[in-house]
């Protein structure tokens, strides 16, 4: 008997199900086994760093029946997945089993025949007897790698917590090498937002009446040469922001009015080039998680989940990964489907291949892709739910139509001009070969086209139109922001997005509303302490290199403890000095509003709940409520106000403030039955 050992029970069910050879058994670890204790740092600072690993209380049960099964095992096969948390798994599998005679900073592999290490980046049929039969060895390289950066966060992690338990209060907040810059990009960019400086200005709009009673809509560009439109730029933290204003403003709009209603128009040129539309590649596990946050609403936390569970059941490939390569056999067979689902004209000459941009490149995973071309699932037989299908959609449409003809676009730009040289310009886009949209459903009758129209044709002015509006700030960060700028700075890795947008919720520094992010006063107060008191290791440049450094380890150019000593070295003289220093960080905030038991002022305070009101005048009065925000509509079933709420898991949902006596409850704005749509 052959034993398999993967970390999933799922991941387990899929191999056992295309295995019918019963020579195989095979069975899961159910995530890592071993790993540094969760009540201590774990970490022996003065032996240069010797993680001091445990096994949980929960898994000596389940270790003992894989040291049993292992036993009477011909061969072992360790098949977790192959990314350095993989890798890690295999190697304490190993460990426990006696394959690794332990040493630090460095151990060794015990080669036998017995032990075998395999990849595969799909749980299909044909991908398994590969790796099986092309086994290797357990790479302690990509090991090293993911205990530096498990020891660097437990050391960062297990330092700066109880420090900033001391200067807040808080015996729940929590600082990490990846999450701190995270929380810095949303609480820079409010800081922003509120320095921004907002402008009021117009832009013009018209419509013009065609010889043949057609109207062409048009915007006010320029006059005698000179353009309305000027750009600006800022320097942000996490880089420049380039906005827009028009010249037009109260000054002038009476006079550009009176001139532009008396004057006559003609088309003065019309333009047309025909530009080439090319597919997005293959998703990586950032532009998945971006994907998902703008077309389904999923938070990056839900995307992964929801990706592991089409990974383990053998769906789609390896979801942890920021390559866009995909296989010849893919390649081939995804052209084979083009053919045979769009014809040929849909289908490509040869392979289209993207190359990885991403400064986070590391192991040479495929893109995230379907591992058969199957559009429709078989939603029983493979236990999934709605928002599984959905995101296997996206999945499965982006991956074909990487593979497809670029679409063909018609670009007109028509010239309008005034006697008075006044300049207005329209432009239109026709599909004039639909390509890859043709997998989307779109085509050239959603589009439409430019009227017909010839240079010098006399335009009769319509309407004008002055929209009064104002420069906008940049935008605060949604989900998608913000793993794309991470992704961009080079910040954290595939694996590492979710877990940090999710830690900075759970820990109150930040709430959404309406899918951004704004900081709390805890987190701002948090983000300004350590970006000032460690002011080089929480920046963008610092925390980027080193995400390199530890790559240099994976590929095996740099040891552990030379990577170790150049952090904590300069970082725990640091920590020694905020430790002595006696400064308190005030977190509470007025809240505007009497106690009703003693009179004194009620303040804002956090908890690991979430934001309440307390009592200024604690602990003489222990007075405390919770805190609610209110929309701006009534309960549909009692008229009382509708509250936003959060359940244990940090998930928004509106309920009603006579709750229990109204039950009434929702997980979205829209779904309340009101006429009048509330604005938070």
């Amino acid at each position: 008997m052959d034993l398999i050992i993967v970390e999933s029970p799922t991941k387990a069910k899929t191999i056992s199900n295309f295995l019918k050879n019963k020579s195989y058994e095979v069975v899961a670890t159910l995530g890592h086994i071993r790993d540094l204790p969760e009540n201590k740092i774990g970490v022996d600072i003065k032996n240069k760093y010797n993680p001091q690993y445990i096994i949980s209380t929960s898994k000596r049960k389940s270790i003992n029946d894989l040291k049993n099964k292992a036993k009477h095992a011909k061969t072992i096969i360790l098949a977790t997945d192959s990314d350095r948390e993989g890798e890690a798994i295999s190697y304490h599998v190993a460990y426990l089993l006696g394959f690794v005679k332990e040493k630090w900073p460095k151990s060794e592999i015990k080669h036998t025949e017995r032990l075998k290490r395999i990849v595969f980046h799909e749980i299909t049929k044909s991908a398994f007897e590969t790796s099986i039969n092309n086994p290797q060895s357990i790479n302690l390289n990509l090991v090293d790698a993911q205990q530096c950066r498990r020891i660097l966060d437990r050391l960062v992690g297990y330092t700066l917590s109880p420090l900033l338990w001391k200067k807040v209060g808080k015996g729940w907040l929590s600082a990490g090498r990846v999450q701190t810059v995270a929380l810095r990009f949303i609480v820079e960019r409010e800081k922003e937002i509120l320095a921004f400086e907002r402008n009021k200005f117009y832009k013009v709009l018209a419509d013009f009446i065609t010889g043949s009673k057609k109207i062409l809509s048009s915007r006010l560009v320029s006059y005698k040469g000179e353009k309305y439109e000027k750009k600006f730029v800022i320097s942000l933290f996490d880089g420049d922001y380039t906005y827009t204003q028009t010249s037009v403003t109260n000054k002038n709009k009476d006079d550009i009015n009176n001139d532009l209603e008396e004057d006559k128009y003609r088309v003065l040129d019309i333009i047309e080039t025909i530009t080439k539309r090319y597919p997005s590649p293959p998703y990586t596990t950032s532009t998945l998680q971006q994907d998902a946050a703008r077309k389904l609403g999923y938070s990056s936390k839900m995307t992964m989940r929801l990706a592991q569970n089409l990974y383990e059941r053998g769906i789609i490939t390896y979801h942890r990964t920021d390559s866009f390569f995909m296989s010849d056999s893919f390649l081939k067979n995804v052209h084979k489907f083009i053919i045979s689902e769009y014809g040929l004209k849909y289908q490509l000459d040869k392979f289209r291949i993207y190359k990885t941009k991403s400064k986070l490149a590391q192991e040479a995973h495929e893109a995230i892709r379907p591992t058969q071309l199957i559009l429709n699932l078989d939603v029983a037989k493979y236990d999934l739910n709605s928002s599984h299908v959905k995101l296997y959609k996206l999945i499965f449409l982006r991956a074909v139509a990487s593979q497809m003809k670029e679409a063909e676009i018609k670009q007109t730009r028509v010239k309008i001009i005034s006697n008075k040289e006044y300049l207005f310009e329209t432009e239109y886009e026709q599909i004039v070969f639909d390509g890859f949209l043709k997998i989307y459903g779109l085509d050239d009758k959603k589009n439409g086209g430019v009227q017909s129209l010839k240079i010098n044709d006399n335009l009769i002015l319509n309407i004008l139109n002055f929209n009064e509006t104002e420069t906008q700030p940049p935008p605060r960060y949604n989900e998608a922001s913000l793993i794309k700028t991470l992704e961009e700075k080079g910040i954290g890795r595939p694996s590492t997005f979710a877990p940090t947008v999710s830690v900075i919720q759970e820990r109150n520094y930040t709430e959404k509303k309406e899918g951004r992010f704004y900081p709390t006063l805890l987190g701002t107060k948090i983000s300004d302490y350590l970006s000032k008191a460690f002011n080089v290791f929480f920046t963008v440049d610092f925390t980027a290199k080193m995400e390199n450094e530890l790559d240099t380890i994976a590929d095996g150019k740099k040891q552990i403890i030379e990577i170790l000593d150049h952090y904590y070295t300069p970082f725990s003289k640091l920590l020694e000095i905020e430790k002595n220093d006696k400064t308190y960080i005030d977190v509470e905030e007025k809240a505007n509003e009497p106690c009703p038991k003693c009179g004194k002022d009620l303040v804002f305070r956090f908890s690991k709940y979430g934001k309440f009101y307390a009592c200024s005048g604690y602990p003489k009065c222990k007075f405390t409520k919770p805190f609610y925000e209110v929309a701006s509509l009534p309960c549909p079933k009692c008229n009382g106000k509708i509250l936003i709420k959060y359940t244990r898991r940090k998930r928004k949902f509106y309920g009603c403030s006579n709750y229990p006596k109204c039950d009434f409850a929702a997980w979205r704005l829209d779904q309340i039955p009101t006429q009048t749509k509330a604005i938070l």
